[in-house]
């Protein structure tokens, strides 16, 4: 993709899943990554292996640079550490990617206050702290950069049972069109990713099960679910100057699922 060599880039959450095909996918793009996890050090290295494995062949070697950088972004310190760590190590910071999220799964009359404070902290508080304080950075170096949230179909699609999930992912809708929207005059641009049904561990349950992913598949048009791989091509898209007019928008990588598959045949009112 156009523009990504040599680019700095911090990946929140990234030592599984859509994050970790993210980080892998920078890299290959020529960028220098920073790895953010939160529990498994072990997962974060093997991302990082991979990473620069495919980005160079062998990792001693790798011109491209790594950093692995340990914080829950449920908590406003350790962002900031993650931001100032990333900018110290590498220079500066070009592209921010806001991966880490949770969900809970629950009937809404149920949902305890903490816990329904937990996946707001993680999913959208911290989502904005991290774009906040990757803001302070560009404008003080009136600096162009890139920030891309991972949202979720579940955006505009409400999903019983996950109200706290859904909560999360619509308010990053509009954080990503107001930040886009104040922002564009100094060359930063905000966008998101919606993925729809994806294979990962996050969804561990249904991808093993064959009757269970028969169900979700249904609910889609291309009749299969998304790989992180190609979450992490969207994000590479955006990320790269191909991009450069785009900003405030929500690209949904979804198979065809916000498309009302329900409605694929003609029937009248």
């Amino acid at each position: 993709m156009k523009g990504l060599a040599g680019k700095n880039a911090l990946i929140t959450g990234a030592s599984s899943g859509i994050g970790q095909a993210i980080a892998i996918r920078l890299a290959q793009e020529g960028c220098n990554i920073a790895i953010n996890y939160r529990k498994s050090a072990e997962e974060a290295e093997d991302t990082e292996e991979i990473a620069l494995q495919k980005a160079c062949g062998q990792v001693d070697e790798c011109g491209v640079k790594s950093l692995l950088i340990q914080g829950d972004v449920s908590k406003e310190e350790d962002i900031i550490n993650l931001v100032n760590t990333t900018i110290d190590t590498f220079g500066s910071l070009d592209i921010l990617i806001n991966n880490a999220g949770v969900q809970t799964e629950c009937p809404s009359h149920e949902i305890a206050t903490e816990e329904f404070d937990r996946v707001l902290s993680i999913n959208l508080r911290g989502a904005f702290l991290c774009a906040r304080e990757t803001i302070k950075h560009l404008v003080s170096r009136n600096q162009p950069g890139t920030i891309i949230n991972i949202s979720s179909v579940h955006e505009i699609i409400p999903r019983p049972l996950y109200l706290s999930y859904s909560i999360s992912k619509g308010g990053m809708e509009n954080m990503t069109k107001t930040l886009a929207l104040e922002y564009a005059n100094r060359g930063i641009r905000v966008n998101a990713i919606a993925p729809g049904a994806t294979v990962t561990p996050i969804n561990e349950e249904w991808v093993e099960d064959p009757q269970k992913k028969a169900v979700v598949e249904s609910h889609i048009p291309m009749a299969r679910a998304g790989t992180a791989e190609e979450m992490a091509a969207a994000v590479a898209f955006l990320a790269s100057e191909e991009a450069a007019y785009i900003t405030g928008q929500t690209l949904f990588v979804d198979g065809g699922l916000t498309l009302y598959a329900d409605f694929r045949e003609a029937w009248s009112a």
